[in-house]
């Protein structure tokens, strides 16, 4: 799946044609673009067989390779290889990249390593990583850590050609860590963060996904781009609070500094919201659901 993935296969079946018996894959509707259709297309001209992931049908292979993949794979007495967004143990789980960038990570990369029961905890086959620095987009971190797919791609299909069985090492478990999935709840931007760790979140979880969320005058909108500026003494702090208009673009409170939005458009139609019809706004996070005033609070 994902440009990710769109790489791989690129890769893949140009350089190691006859390699690839068959490529599964499936839509994200989450993403602005997830390259299904490019994927599909690729498949057609290399002339091997494609397969959405909703359709039957049955494997016969030595390896299996997943890539940007998150559903359950029967891989039967197949070695299923999977590449994984992190420097494993560090960040097991679902969408470590984004984590990593949010938590301003000076240093991403990728791991190929074989499933085990447990996910993301199987033996190491190999690593590949660079120093990065910040501010950075998602979609030039994507870039970065796709040539990390590309390299770690090109080196297991190496092996196999040759007839080599990767090799691999177990995990440090003392230094282990997870990434929680995330929904449509975690795109909501919680103002009472400092300013820097807000502009990082803004940035990671841009195009390809939706953008950062706020509720804004009972409106949805999404935070594109945003920066951040030298603090104030405020006698009375809110968080989400538009302080000052610089430029015609408003500065909000934060759990600690201040943020200049930048750039801001309507959930719905994608249409700019700046600049603001009025000054005294405020920014929101997720709209919390109304519990119920009763007697008694089940617990469960």
């Amino acid at each position: 799946m994902t440009e990710k993935g769109y790489a791989v296969v690129l890769l893949l079946l140009s350089r190691y044609p006859g390699l690839v018996k068959r490529v599964v894959a499936s839509r994200d509707t989450h993403m602005a673009k997830d390259h299904f259709d490019e994927i599909v297309e690729l498949c057609r001209i290399h002339n091997v067989p494609f397969h959405d992931r909703t359709e039957g049908f049955s494997m016969r292979t030595d390896y299996i390779l997943a890539v940007a993949w998150r559903w359950l794979i029967d891989a039967g007495s197949a070695r299923l290889i999977v590449f994984h967004d992190s420097l494993l143990p560090r960040y097991r789980g679902f969408n470590p990249l984004v984590t990593a960038l949010i938590n301003g990570d000076r240093e991403i990369g990728v791991t190929a390593l074989y499933a085990s029961a447990e996910y993301d905890r199987g033996d190491i086959i190999a690593q590949s990583s660079s120093v990065i620095s910040y501010p950075i987009r998602l979609q030039a971190a994507i870039k970065t850590v796709i040539g990390h797919y590309e390299v770690l791609a090109n080196g297991l299909a190496a092996s196999l050609i040759r007839g080599d069985e990767p090799t691999a090492r177990p995990q440090n478990e003392e230094n282990s860590s997870y990434s929680l999935w995330r929904d449509e709840e975690d795109y909501f931007v919680d103002w009472s963060q400092p300013a820097g760790h807000i502009k990082r979140f803004i940035d990671a979880v841009g195009y390809p996904y939706r953008g950062a969320a706020a509720i804004l005058e009972d409106r949805l909108v999404r935070v594109r781009d945003a920066e951040v500026l030298p603090d104030v003494s405020i006698a009375n702090p809110t968080p989400g609070k538009v302080i000052f208009l610089k430029d015609t673009k408003p500065v909000v409170v934060c759990g600690q500094g201040l943020l200049k939005i930048v750039e801001l458009v309507d959930d719905e139609t994608g249409a700019s919201v700046l600049p603001l019809s009025r000054f005294r706004v405020r920014f929101k996070g997720r709209v919390e659901p109304r519990v119920s005033t009763g007697t008694t609070c089940p617990v469960g």
